[in-house]
């Protein structure tokens, strides 16, 4: 029987890895580069409940797996930000929204990574690093505005 529900919990995470990779797909076909963005902080948040969800199970495999999608999300939503070429300040809409985000998967992220084990918790420095300088990037352009 256990090795049954071992084969189950396998299957459920591999289709859950395969939607995760779906909505990232998504995501990068949105032609509008704000709403590409925000599917993208949707889908680093799907991600993250992934991950939380993975390690209660105790498979560090898809906590890592997650983990590097929560980053890919991050890094996608806000290169789409940049790339509109608009200033923050004056269309602080999508970048107000994306930094409030940012700022919430981050605490996050810090209660998750206060949960872990002492010696598994160096696996969420390398994405809250990731996704602390796109906050701060966010905050400094709604901050000080476009550079001349």
């Amino acid at each position: 029987m256990t090795a049954f529900r071992w084969v189950v919990a396998l299957a459920i995470g591999a289709v859950l890895a395969a939607t995760l990779q779906a909505d990232l797909k998504r995501a990068r076909a949105e032609p509008n580069l704000e709403k590409r963005s925000q599917l993208a902080l949707e889908n680093a948040f799907t991600a993250y409940q992934s991950a939380r969800a993975a390690y209660d199970k105790g498979d560090s495999q898809q906590v890592a797996a997650a983990v590097d999608e929560i980053q890919e999300s991050v890094e996608l939503a806000a290169a789409s930000l940049k790339d509109t070429g608009k200033d923050p300040r004056r269309s602080p809409k999508y970048f107000k929204k994306a930094e409030i985000e940012t700022r919430d998967l981050l605490r996050k992220l810090d209660g998750f990574q206060q949960e872990m084990d002492f010696s598994e918790r160096p696996a969420l420095d390398k994405v809250r690093a990731a996704v602390q300088q796109v906050h701060d990037d966010l905050l400094l352009g709604l901050m000080e505005g476009k550079h001349k």
